[in-house]
């Protein structure tokens, strides 16, 4: 392409765009066109105008000049889109699942290709499994701003997106009164009320909200609990033997932190040139650290760390930790470093709460939970509700390091803990990719 043709597409492709973002179908048309007779194998131009061709009903049009292009640009993520979405026009739903199924194994954030495979599991008559695209479609779309409301829906998808949201809460629907069955037998009905108003909660058929605006737990809230951001000693007869053990576990700790320590940051790693933010310094000691030495997390066991720590691991396993296969517990040494700031943040669910064995507490460091500052204790438990807004800071010159481990909320009855244990175990595996998928 001459340095003329060159600068006559960058100008046909810039009034293109603008002419497709004001939303002026016709003049793209022909501008892009334009655009293909100086660059016959442009991706963008090519794209544009096979999703023309789709909206008019030319699919084999659209679906011809879309397999051209991935020809030259095998790798091309909007081409291998547009072309699901032309074999699903077609009647083709295999072919369309396999194409739009590798594209989001790649990209497991394409929400947009993600919803198009939930149509293809539709149209090959797996409700089931379409119902677990199209919510993780939503859930993808929504943690990046998008669908979730009509301004943030394209008008050409909002169509698909409502009824992707309809199956979706169909489907979760059937799935969790299959689950509550089996209790609802073992316990009765009367057992169950308060965890068929929380899946109705969460389900969107009952709006339900804390009645303390400071609570806001950011994935599921179980109606009828008491409201207390913090909890009495007299709830949990277990701390006894939890304190009992502080000597043993601090012993065990300072071991760690005197060898070359396993810690490994709470949050994970931040992106490069960026910092975490949940975190901020307070001080001149450095960058901020909230780092963590796991003995479970997401329900699996750290087996070298354990190893470690053997009476640690013993008192937490004698403590009623919530256990859910693939989710819970959760525990570890949680280590925040010199002049660190947690800053105010809400944890995601009210049905269970959390709890410090204060090991090292330096002056300057206190937790915030709602109005109440609590200074730690060393060898004293604390618990507390993280779904109201919390922060936790150190202002010494020395490390602070709790112990940390969630249980159940002690207002839920046996039944209702039998009860989430199970429904978040089977959200879980609805939010798992079917064998074959990501």
């Amino acid at each position: 392409m001459s340095r003329d043709d060159m600068e006559s597409a960058h100008l046909l492709r810039a009034r293109a765009r603008d002419a497709a973002m004001r939303g002026d179908g016709a003049l793209a048309h022909s501008l892009f066109s334009a655009l293909l007779a100086h660059a016959p194998g442009d991706a963008e131009a090519s794209n544009y105008i096979a999703v023309s061709d789709l909206a008019a009903g030319r699919v084999g049009e659209a679906r011809a000049r879309l397999q051209r292009v991935l020809q030259a640009h095998p790798d091309d993520p909007t081409t291998r889109k547009n072309l699901g979405i032309a074999l699903l026009r077609a009647g083709e739903a295999e072919g369309a699942r396999e194409v739009l199924r590798a594209l989001v194994t790649e990209d497991p954030s394409f929400f947009v290709a993600r919803l198009h495979l939930g149509v293809a599991y539709e149209q090959l008559g797996d409700r089931e499994q379409a119902a677990n695209e199209y919510f993780r479609a939503i859930a993808a779309a929504q943690q990046q701003g998008h669908w979730t409301a009509p301004r943030t829906t394209p008008p050409g998808l909002r169509p698909a997106v409502e009824h992707a949201m309809e199956v979706a809460r169909l489907g979760r629907r059937a799935l969790l009164a299959s689950l509550l069955g089996p209790l609802r037998e073992k316990h009765g009905t009367a057992a169950m009320e308060r965890v068929d108003r929380c899946v109705s909660g969460y389900l969107g058929d009952l709006r339900l909200r804390p009645a303390d605006p400071r609570q806001q737990p950011q994935f599921l809230y179980f109606p009828g609990l008491p409201e207390t951001p913090v909890f009495d000693r007299a709830l949990f007869p277990w701390y006894d033997d939890m304190e009992q053990a502080t000597g043993l576990i601090t012993a065990e700790l300072r071991e760690v932190l005197g060898d070359t320590p396993q810690l490994e940051p709470f949050l994970g790693e931040p992106p490069p040139g960026l910092t975490s933010s949940y975190l901020s310094g307070d001080g001149g000691s450095g960058a901020p650290r909230w780092d963590a030495f796991f003995f479970y997390r997401h329900g699996r066991r750290y087996e070298a760390n354990a190893r470690r720590c053997p009476r640690t691991v013993e008192a937490l396993d004698r403590a009623p930790t919530v256990r859910i296969p693939g989710h819970a517990p959760e525990s570890l040494f949680s280590v925040l470093g010199p002049g660190s700031h947690i800053k105010p943040h809400h944890g995601v669910t009210n049905t269970r709460v959390v709890t410090h064995l204060p090991l090292v507490v330096p002056e300057g460091c206190r937790l915030r939970v709602a109005d109440h500052i609590h200074a730690w204790q060393p060898g004293r438990c604390f618990t507390f509700d993280d779904t109201y807004e919390h922060e936790a800071w150190n202002r010494s010159n020395e490390t602070r390091v709790v112990l940390l481990f969630d249980v159940w909320n002690p207002y839920l009855t046996q039944p209702e803990q039998e009860a989430l244990a199970v429904l978040v175990r089977g959200l879980g595996d609805l939010d798992r990719p079917a064998p074959g998928s990501p």
